[in-house]
């Protein structure tokens, strides 16, 4: 899976603090996925790659979308990021690889996306990624927290035409 695009324009800066198992900060939250969550990530899921995977066609995401509910996402340490009571966004991960970031359309660019790398990095230290290559936002996005590219694959992980950058924390911070 490949991460969101476009968290550059953040205007606020987030305070985070912790609270019991939960992150916050203004109105956001961030928390453990629960099974009862999992729709709503599968719809944030194809939101987010619909705006953001323009490289993909309707019918690559469809045929996408039954390996990322029933196979990816049962397979990763999920965290939801919400707005008040409402699931925006989530992270995978396995390990210290960042193997899912997504954020519903309408929030992205508000600093979500970088709070919920914040996240990850205080759960698992320094991170790595990959990165779809035509998702020149989501390159961007991770440069600009901290992330470099040490690596180019010709084909995604399905084996598909897709390039994939894989990128590491430059300067890793907890």
């Amino acid at each position: 899976m490949t991460p969101l695009c476009g968290e550059e324009n953040m205007m606020t800066e987030w305070k985070e603090k912790k609270t019991s198992k939960n992150i916050m900060s203004k109105n956001l939250t961030i928390r453990v996925a629960q099974p009862s969550d999992n729709n709503r990530l599968v719809e944030i899921w194809l939101a987010s790659v619909r705006a953001t995977h323009t490289f993909l066609s309707e019918q690559e995401i469809q045929e996408l979308l039954p390996l990322v509910k029933e196979q990816a996402l049962p397979a990763l340490e999920l965290w939801v990021l919400l707005s008040g009571e409402e699931i925006i966004g989530f992270a995978g991960l396995s390990d210290n690889n960042l193997e899912a970031l997504f954020l519903h359309p309408a929030h992205l660019g508000k600093g979500g996306g970088k709070m919920l790398v914040n996240h990850a990095r205080q759960l698992k230290g320094s991170l790595v990624v990959d990165v779809n290559e035509q998702n020149p936002d989501a390159v961007k996005f991770y440069k600009s927290v901290g992330f470099e590219i040490v690596g180019r694959s010709e084909t995604d992980a399905g084996g598909r035409p897709y390039p994939i950058l894989h990128m590491r924390e430059i300067n890793p911070k907890k």
